[in-house]
């Protein structure tokens, strides 16, 4: 005598479709399995109040990430401004080194002008 399985009796239900519905319609008929089925689905499917609540953590989220950014931004924006500080001053200073170079060129020429002409004439009479 071979006794049945619990895989064989899988395989007969899969093999007959008509028994399975049945076995379906019977279980959801006892009001204990029926409870047990809906209590087991249940756990699996998310609720009106846990979409709520995952919107809640998504705003939340979504405003920190918001708040992060404006911090970053207001932080770059404020390197910038210190940057472009930095640059005025720069060009302020090359400007003044600008105009010193100037007015050494000019003194130079000034004052070695009349000398190098000094030393032409002298050098010319010599030669003359």
């Amino acid at each position: 005598m071979s006794s049945i399985t619990a895989k064989d009796i899988v395989e007969l239900f899969k093999k007959d479709k008509e028994a399975t519905k049945n076995l379906a319609e019977l279980l959801t008929t006892q009001p204990d399995i029926r409870l047990a089925i809906i209590n087991a689905i249940i756990r699996d499917v998310a609720t009106k109040q846990d979409v709520k609540e995952l919107r809640t953590e998504f705003r939340q989220e979504i405003e920190k990430l918001r708040n992060e950014f404006r911090q970053e931004t207001n932080q770059i924006r404020n390197e910038v401004g210190e940057l472009r500080e930095k640059v005025t001053a720069l060009e302020q200073r090359i400007t003044k080194i600008e105009t010193q170079v100037g007015l050494l060129i000019k003194l130079f020429i000034a004052f070695n002008i009349p000398i190098l002409t000094a030393l032409i004439g002298i050098l010319l009479k010599m030669i003359f």
